[in-house]
């Protein structure tokens, strides 16, 4: 038996979200502590007191979600959880990865995103992007739909594949809106406009993705024994250049997590996932891309000690 860790990203945070950890594991809140202290404000309360608009704000919500992530790992390690085979994150959750993993110092990762969500939220003007949901569409289906809805001064591209039949598209809002009314003419099931602020993984972060290169270049990055596979290219890098550049590259490439979760079965051996952190969506994906791959979102004593059970077969 091998399990696969995966860490999720923004859109999985909610008020209240470790409480069923940090209520059993002090390690919850020293690791909010951590994060806290370097960027000069209370994520803790964030996460466990809100209000909800302070949390889901793009320059919160991500380091937020980095520390919940890297919490929960945390606790595995501390309660003697077997080693992944292969990790992932989904978006931002590529930097847990590399965190649990080893290759990225939390701290260093902490300044990271805060830096990454901050260029994020500048790249586009307020209202000026927007991003959907397309339920119902082949992959090919719903890239032929952003294609008609695009032109040369419109950004529309498919940007998450996030399981068969579920795609997420990202770029202009004109484009967006355009983009919907034609999924819905071939047949898409629904078409939903997702509540975000920033278009993200679509040509649009391009300028912000090059600013992050020069806060990357200035990161340390080590080797490591467990493999993380990229959002970009679902490969393992190892050299810090090749992680540098995937990770600026994400910011304006589409998240390939259908391709992500096949690898790490077909090419690591894992049978099991573990999503370190809160949520589930990564595990309602996997529910979706393969179902005999049987998944437990940690976040509370009773699906840690679900998850700490795939360790002993």
């Amino acid at each position: 038996m091998a399990i696969a860790g995966v860490f999720p990203g923004q859109g999985s945070q909610s008020v209240g979200m470790m409480k069923g950890l940090a209520e059993s594991f002090s390690v919850v809140q020293d690791t909010f502590q951590e994060a806290s202290d370097i960027l000069g404000k209370d994520l803790w309360q964030m996460a466990n007191e809100g209000p909800e608009a302070d949390l889901n704000n793009t320059e919160n919500t991500q380091p937020a979600m980095l520390a919940a992530g890297i919490a929960t790992w945390r606790i595995w390690q501390e309660q003697g959880g077997c080693m992944p085979v292969g990790m992932a994150g989904h978006s931002l959750g590529e930097y847990s990865a590399l965190v649990a993993s080893g290759k990225l110092v939390f701290a260093d990762a902490i300044a990271l995103v805060a830096e990454r969500a901050r260029l994020m939220q500048a790249a586009v003007p307020a209202g000026e992007g927007a991003m959907a949901a397309i339920l119902g569409l082949d992959d090919a289906d719903v890239v032929a739909v952003c294609k008609k809805a695009a032109d040369e001064n419109t950004v529309v591209e498919a940007v998450n594949f996030n399981s068969v039949g579920q795609v997420v598209i990202a770029g202009s809002a004109s484009g967006i809106d355009k983009a919907i009314d034609i999924a819905n003419e071939a047949g898409a099931k629904r078409a939903i406009k997702l509540a975000v602020s920033v278009p993200s993984h679509c040509a649009l972060m391009k300028p912000a993705a090059d600013q992050l290169a020069t806060k990357l270049a200035d990161t340390a990055l080590a080797s490591s024994d467990i493999p993380v596979l990229h959002n970009v290219d679902v490969q393992n890098h190892e050299t810090a250049d090749d992680i540098r550049t995937a990770l600026s590259q994400q910011l304006y490439q589409a998240v390939r997590w259908v391709d992500t979760v096949n690898a790490l079965k077909n090419d690591y051996g894992a049978d099991k996932l573990v999503e370190f952190g809160p949520g589930k969506v990564l595990f309602g994906l996997n529910r979706r891309i393969d179902r005999k791959m049987t998944a437990v979102c940690i976040t509370d004593q009773a699906s840690l000690d679900k998850a700490l059970a795939f360790c002993e077969g």
